[in-house]
């Protein structure tokens, strides 16, 4: 009998091992990162202003889960859950959204995966290998805040890599972009989905690029329509309140690596064609640049010009990072900014400043991993 109960639990004890080894993985994953600032002509008087900023630092902070399961036949099912949060004060990003940044479950092989869900869109995917500063505090979302707020709710996602991973093509496709009404450029209040009406609030974006170990050319389309309430930001607030406004962007995203350096640049062209057409080109060009092992230099200049204006914006980006270790870096950026004609963008993404006025800002902080 004693064996016979031995037997069986041993058993048990295999089929127990054997569920759990089938079971999904799942990964937890952040980064926090914050620090202290300092930026001038911060208000309508001119003042200066020590803070300590909310929206990022040289990172934005977020917090995800993701996981997978082994369907076989080289078919797996996956979901991301990512939140964006606020290290000062410890509230949501993303429009007070729980998991703002990622909320997507899908499907993937070796070479294709398909996502529903509120996911990144292909104009953020387009610019992440040839924008060295990344969606810093001084950077593209300075000059234009949906940059790096490029997300979509309510949508159906692609993604292929052909040719060895060397070639990839994306696409998305949303019903209703933006269902937050939190305000700013991450939640501007146009969820869509309205019986009779399947424009309203409706986005798709689309991605080809091709990439090697030498360089790569990246190429994105996106295109959304307005509805009631909605509203679109970055080098200035366009009123899209109808269906049949649209904002429509194109960029083209390069590098190339000369050993560890990295030289990238890209043109976003934008046109919103609402009770006013507006129409407007972003470029950039930056320099990664290793000095030693631990210590990374970053720089970039950036313009945002406004077609049949003056209207122009220079903005000039330095970032040193010194890596303590594989999860854990000190940091210190710089930027400068100069306005002509009605422009007023800041320096900071999120900041603010009188038209015509130029601002400089540094920022001193610590970034965490894990």
């Amino acid at each position: 009998m004693k064996k016979l109960v031995c037997s069986a639990a041993a058993l048990i004890a295999a089929s127990c091992a054997g569920s759990v080894m089938a079971q999904s993985s799942v990964t937890v994953y952040g980064l926090i990162d914050t620090g202290v600032e300092y930026i001038t002509n911060s208000n309508t008087a001119g003042n200066s202003v020590v803070k300590m900023p909310s929206l990022t630092g040289s990172y934005p902070s977020r917090l995800g889960f993701k996981g997978s399961e082994d369907l076989g036949g080289g078919l797996q099912a996956m979901f991301v859950l990512e939140a964006g949060f606020l290290v000062d004060t410890g509230g949501m990003n993303q429009g007070n959204r729980l998991f703002g940044r990622q909320s997507f479950v899908g499907l993937k092989n070796e070479q294709n995966t398909v996502m529903l869900g509120r996911q990144i869109n292909m104009t953020y995917v387009a610019s992440l290998k040839s924008d060295v500063i990344g969606p810093s505090i001084y950077s593209m979302g300075s000059l234009d805040a949906y940059l790096p707020n490029a997300r979509s709710d309510n949508a159906i996602g692609y993604m292929g890599n052909y040719l060895d991973n060397t070639v990839t093509v994306g696409a998305t496709y949303s019903f209703g972009r933006d269902t937050s009404t939190a305000g700013g450029p991450s939640a501007t209040g146009c969820a869509g989905e309205v019986a009779g009406n399947a424009a309203t609030c409706r986005q798709y974006t689309g991605l080809i690029g091709y990439d090697n170990k030498t360089y790569g050319v990246n190429v994105a389309y996106d295109k959304m329509n307005g509805g009631a309430g909605s509203y679109y930001s970055g080098g200035g607030v366009i009123s899209a309140t109808s269906s049949s406004s649209t904002d429509r962007r194109v960029g083209v995203h390069a590098y190339v690596m000369f050993g560890d350096i990295k030289l990238g640049g890209g043109l976003i062209n934008r046109q919103t064609m609402t009770s006013t057409n507006t129409v407007s080109n972003l470029s950039y060009l930056g320099v990664s640049y290793p000095l030693s092992v631990a210590l990374v230099a970053d720089a970039q200049v950036l313009r945002l010009s406004f077609n049949g204006t003056s209207n122009t914006t220079n903005l000039g980006v330095l970032r040193l990072t010194y890596n303590l270790s594989k999860r854990t870096a000190l940091y210190t950026i710089l930027g400068h900014v100069t306005n002509s004609g009605k422009d007023a963008v800041s320096a900071e993404a999120g900041g603010s400043v009188n038209a015509g006025q130029a601002q400089s800002g540094i920022m001193t902080g610590i970034r965490h991993t894990f």
